[in-house]
């Protein structure tokens, strides 16, 4: 069992950066792949970006490579999502899911994740 916090959103102009947070309970975090997900309004929720268990696999959605990176400290039970560059379409609430099982490789697909926080609000202002 996982415990998902998201924190580090807020308002932004564009061209601005944030950094998301995702604090972790238990101690198997380190054992979980994670991903970040979002969710603007009136839209479904979409792929952001995925790290393995370790760390040293990651995916990104095409519409963030080269402006979001994911990282993870398993040390601190915390995964991070630098965003740069960020546009009004950016504007969503972002999710930091654990997958369902252990010592995954990171999947972009939504179905994949089984453990999820309340989300973090992040707007971009143009």
């Amino acid at each position: 069992q996982v415990q998902l916090v998201e924190s580090g959103g807020g308002l932004v102009q564009a061209g601005g950066s944030l950094r998301l947070s995702c604090a972790a309970s238990g101690r198997t975090f380190s054992r979980y792949a994670m991903g970040w997900f979002r969710q603007a309004p009136g839209k479904e929720r979409e792929f952001v970006a995925a790290i393995s268990w370790s760390g040293g696999i990651t995916d990104y959605a095409d519409s963030v490579k080269g402006r979001f990176t994911i990282s993870r400290d398993n040390a601190k039970n915390t995964v991070y999502l630098q965003m740069i560059s960020l546009t009004t379409e950016d504007t969503a609430v972002y999710y930091c899911p654990a997958e369902g099982r252990w010592y995954g490789l990171g999947s972009s697909s939504l179905e994949e994740y089984r453990y999820w926080g309340e989300g973090s609000r992040s707007t971009v202002s143009s």
